[in-house]
């Protein structure tokens, strides 16, 4: 086994490091204050060729690979868990179902443009009746001549307001689920309010509205009644993408937690040389490597073209709880201070929160696991 990365993912992990550090990270506090979207950062990520790593040159893409693409994801996620969390619905929710199921010239007219930053790309699945159990989609599509009308609300949908299309899911009247490219301009369709959130506040996430909304009929994506097994597919991927995410937020909060340690000096020495906050940190650094090498292993699976959904489910659920952990053990070796905005830590913890709900909570994912073992 080969665990060294190769010469262009390193290139990549450098490339996004210096521009985290650089230009995202300053105002990564002032965005979550203030839930200021990072427009401008997104688009140079876009010119950079992010926004389209893991998707073929051929249709806008860089060619990289899903390491890759989870080693931009974990270098963003250190400074700023919002844009991370941009990022990786963009690339494994948004443009993913296109690649997958799309027709050339639906890849063309729409994955195109989003693989090349021309705009963001969004997914929309949860419904207030229908989150962990995706299957009990209420929204409905019905086909009128050449056209389909959706009616129905999703919730919880990132990236809606800078998106140029959402791939939506919708009951047919074949059994089964549908999936759909609504473009941003479609008549009926429109975006609610932003949501106020805990955390992940300088990330969109807002409810999508259809009513009567009419989009052609071309615009049904893969086979009718298919939806539910394409969406499947996707948020395996997508789980690879919030495991980097996890692992990125777990990493910050250890690094934080360790310089503090070394600063903060008690009874006449750091706090670092004290057992019980050694053992805090070396129980962090150890389970930040075995995190590390369940997602790599996921996207090197994925990569191979081999099954990777137990291991995604895995790696998702690991990451996702240590990040979760690692902010709190984070916020408790910084004492009161790591209580206060002053230092980051509070928000780490506010923003891995999240990663245990969603693409599908830890829950459902131990459910994901118990089948593929067996159960």
């Amino acid at each position: 086994m080969n665990f060294e990365l190769t010469e262009e993912q390193r290139m990549i992990q450098k490339t996004v490091r210096e521009f985290a550090q650089e230009v995202i990270a300053p105002g990564a506090e002032r965005r979550d204050e203030t839930t200021e979207f990072p427009e401008d950062i997104v688009k140079d990520l876009g010119e950079m060729g992010i926004l389209g790593l893991p998707f073929p040159e051929e249709y806008g893409g860089v060619g990289a690979d899903t390491v890759s693409f989870a080693l931009a994801v974990e270098e963003i996620a250190k400074v700023d868990a919002s844009l991370a969390l941009t990022v990786s619905a963009h690339i494994s929710l948004g443009c993913a179902p296109l690649y997958y199921l799309g027709s050339e010239e639906q890849k063309k007219r729409y994955l195109t443009p989003a693989l090349q930053g021309e705009y963001l790309a969004a997914f929309g699945l949860t419904e207030p009746n229908a989150g962990s159990d995706a299957g009990g989609t209420e929204t409905t599509a019905i086909l009128e001549g050449d056209h389909w009308r959706l009616n129905g609300t999703k919730m919880f949908i990132t990236n809606p307001t800078y998106a140029g299309y959402v791939v939506a899911t919708a009951r047919t009247a074949k059994e089964g689920i549908s999936s759909f490219i609504v473009p941003k301009d479609t008549p009926g369709y429109s975006i609610g309010q932003k949501y106020e959130k805990l955390g992940m506040r300088s990330s969109d996430t807002r409810e999508l509205i259809f009513s009567d909304a009419r989009i052609p009929k071309e615009n049904l994506l893969g086979t009718e009644g298919e939806g539910f097994k394409g969406f499947l597919k996707v948020l395996d991927g997508g789980r690879i993408g919030i495991a980097a995410l996890s692992l990125g937020l777990a990493e910050a909060s250890l690094e934080a937690a360790l310089k503090y340690a070394k600063q903060r000096v008690q009874f006449g020495q750091p706090i670092s040389k004290f057992q019980a906050i050694q053992f805090k940190l070396a129980d962090l650094a150890t389970q930040i490597e075995m995190a590390r090498m369940g997602l790599y292993r996921a996207a090197w699976l994925k990569d191979n073209h081999q099954k990777y959904t137990k291991e995604a489910a895995m790696a998702k659920l690991f990451a996702s709880e240590l990040a979760v952990r690692a902010a709190n053990e984070a916020i408790q070796i910084h004492g009161g201070y790591g209580y206060m905005k002053e230092y980051h830590v509070e928000r780490f913890l506010r923003d891995a929160k999240l990663l245990e709900i969603g693409e599908g909570t830890s829950e459902v994912q131990r459910i994901v696991i118990a089948r593929s073992i067996g159960c």
